[in-house]
């Protein structure tokens, strides 16, 4: 199965998760998040940087638990808000 091109709108959400997960890490060294979410240092650094713009669920699972941000908080940044004046 060919995987298509990722969307602008894509690639925009995947540096915004990125830029998040890299805030809330704070002063955490990266290797250590990414040992307690069981994901590679190299995994989480392409997603910090966006170069891994759409993550495994189970990975953004795991690292919203070891950085104790809900998922509903990571949704918000990475869906855009339904333009709702496009319905009807």
């Amino acid at each position: 199965m060919v995987r298509s091109p990722l969307t602008p709108q894509q690639l925009a959400a995947g540096k915004r998760l990125g830029a998040h997960l890299r805030q809330a890490r704070g002063d955490r060294k990266l290797a250590d998040v990414a040992q307690a979410a069981s994901i590679s240092p190299e995994t989480l650094r392409k997603i910090e940087t966006g170069r891994l713009a759409t993550p495994a669920f189970t990975t953004v699972a795991a690292l919203a638990a070891v950085l104790e941000i809900p998922l509903d908080d990571l949704a918000r940044i990475c869906v855009p808000e339904p333009d709702l004046q496009k319905t009807g």
